[in-house]
């Protein structure tokens, strides 16, 4: 009889477990497409004395797309431009993004996708069905509607962190 009361007591237990753990992995499931349009605009990033960066995002269409275009000038003078396509997929629940250079760079693709309602993620495409093992990854953080940090992290080790700020036109 001790058995089976033992053996039920330690069923229940690991029950109640099971149904506590999986409460706190149950989240919110945010919305990908609107958090996105927190982005769109005009934004500067002053990378060191005499070099800037520019990003125009843009809406395209009604489906959740962006187009950027992104603009990196020293003492005034561009030295490089790239433009890229966001694309949401709703399978995977994320932004896919295609980035081009104009100084030819080739073409870099990547995964985004919001892990808060102010925190994106971005990584290689390659990692998308397992994000954990990128050993590269940028973490943007929308502080105000006016501004953000992104931090590039490299193996684990943060990295350089830049500040955007939205240009008013």
């Amino acid at each position: 009889m001790k058995k089976i009361y033992l053996t039920t007591m330690v069923g229940v237990f690991l029950l109640f477990c099971a149904n506590i753990l999986q409460a706190q992995t149950t989240q919110t499931q945010l919305n990908q497409v609107e958090l996105m349009k927190q982005w769109i605009g005009s934004w500067k990033c002053e990378i060191a004395k005499d070099t800037i960066n520019t990003a125009e995002v843009i809406s395209f269409g009604n489906v959740g797309a962006i187009e950027q275009n992104w603009t990196s000038f020293v003492k005034g003078k561009i030295i490089n431009e790239k433009k890229a396509i966001w694309g949401y997929d709703k399978k995977n629940d994320k932004y896919i993004v295609t980035e081009i250079s104009k100084n030819n760079e080739g073409i870099n693709l990547s995964a985004r996708w919001f892990t808060s309602k102010n925190t994106i993620v971005t990584i290689p495409f390659e990692y998308l069905s397992n994000p954990e093992k990128a050993t590269s990854k940028r973490v943007s953080e929308l502080k105000s509607p006016d501004l953000f940090i992104s931090t590039t992290i490299e193996n684990n080790k943060q990295g350089r962190s830049v500040t955007y700020t939205r240009v008013k036109k």
